[in-house]
């Protein structure tokens, strides 16, 4: 009985306990040892449950073990019967392949799916708990966790404001110098400086987020507060500020520009260099009327997708821009972005049903259509300059 009870309490399996149950081990003391409690308190219909979950449970196996066997025989005599000589096995293979491709695309697509309608419902959640003409036009951004919304101001304009100006600062950086690297490692390095520069550069896109974050708030933030502080221009006050993330994001950024508009400078024909040389133009000249322009919708979409990233960008944000949300043109002062008022609202102990833990999906959602509106201006650019130079 004791056994049975193991059992049913899923301490044994049925074999394990067969086993124990013919050796001549005390069967009290070592269900006690693996703490199953066994005593006057074991009622007969316990014992009964256990020896009916036994049957249960061989039968169970039993069950299973034949329709393993009988699917195994049926496969068997179903390959058997369409190994024939008109039998397409490649054909079989290849429809096989493109299930599993259909199928492989439809998970990324589906996934995109999933996470709009997530954020859709649970931003009607919150419009139905905060007006939506204060989120979308109000200036002021205050949570406050007390009174489930009511003292809060949700405006999204110093946001949106802070994530703009921020990723406008690191384009600056990230756009010039990784499109001149481009274009010297592709029309003027040798090919041993090429292979030995370019790797290097792509290392900046593996470096991790936060490193870029503490390189920011330890070194970049210090220098500026040095050379525009207190002690000199008395222009920036902390190092946590607008230049100081924008800065360290566009380093951040300069592999997505660099290497793409290499491979895309690369992939212009040689023949439009070669007829160039032939009508009497220098290599810069070559390089500023025939190669940017060909290659022109293709580098558009490196700094789009650059862009995109920036606006993205969180762990830079919260360690080299700060906390403040506000509206003003001093890039020397502090600021935040939307990607880091959505980890700040969705952290801590906040009643996921009040306004303050549902803002983070609205601001996702408007994240969300401000990517994609990117996204499809970047297709209308490439679209509109590749039908005038293919």
């Amino acid at each position: 009985e004791g056994l049975d009870v193991a059992v049913a309490q899923g301490a044994l399996s049925r074999d394990e306990a067969a086993s124990i149950g013919s050796s001549s081990v005390n069967i009290r003391e070592f269900l006690g040892s693996i703490g199953v409690a066994l005593g006057s308190d074991v009622s007969p219909e316990v014992v009964a449950a256990a020896q009916l979950y036994r049957g249960f449970n061989a039968t169970g196996s039993a069950l299973m073990s034949w329709i393993v066997l009988a699917i195994s025989v049926g496969g068997a005599a179903y390959a058997y019967r369409r190994s024939n000589a008109d039998f397409r096995a490649r054909n079989v293979v290849e429809r096989g392949v493109l299930g599993l491709l259909i199928g492989a695309a439809s998970i990324a697509i589906l996934t995109t799916i999933g996470i709009l309608f997530a954020l859709l419902f649970n931003t009607i959640e919150f419009f139905k708990l905060y007006p939506a003409t204060e989120f979308f036009f109000g200036t002021n951004w205050a949570p406050s966790f007390s009174g489930r919304g009511g003292l809060s101001d949700l405006g999204v304009l110093p946001l949106l404001w802070g994530t703009f100006y921020i990723s406008f600062i690191a384009m600056l950086v990230a756009v010039p110098i990784g499109l001149f690297s481009a274009i010297y490692l592709s029309e003027y390095a040798s090919p041993r400086l090429r292979g030995v520069a370019k790797p290097l550069i792509e290392i900046l896109a593996g470096i991790p987020t936060i490193v870029y974050g503490l390189f920011a708030l330890l070194t970049v933030g210090p220098l500026l507060v040095s050379l525009f502080g207190k002690d000199t221009l008395n222009w920036m006050q902390g190092g946590t500020a607008v230049m100081t993330a924008g800065l360290v994001m566009g380093i951040m950024l300069i592999p997505f520009v660099s290497s793409l508009s290499d491979d895309i400078i690369n992939a212009v024909p040689q023949a439009l260099r070669d007829g160039s040389y032939g009508l009497g133009a220098t290599q810069s000249e070559t390089i500023r009327l025939v190669i940017l322009p060909a290659a022109l919708p293709g580098i558009v979409g490196a700094i789009l997708l650059a862009a995109s990233r920036a606006i993205g960008e969180t762990m830079i944000v919260v360690l080299g821009a700060g906390a403040a949300a506000r509206l003003s043109m001093n890039p020397f002062d502090a600021m935040t972005t939307i990607t880091a008022k959505i980890v700040s609202q969705l952290t801590g102990d906040a009643d996921f049903s009040s306004p303050e833990a549902l803002v983070a999906f609205a601001l996702g959602m408007t994240l969300f259509v401000l990517t994609l509106g990117l996204n499809v201006f970047a297709l209308f650019i490439v679209r509109k300059y590749r039908e005038q130079y293919d």
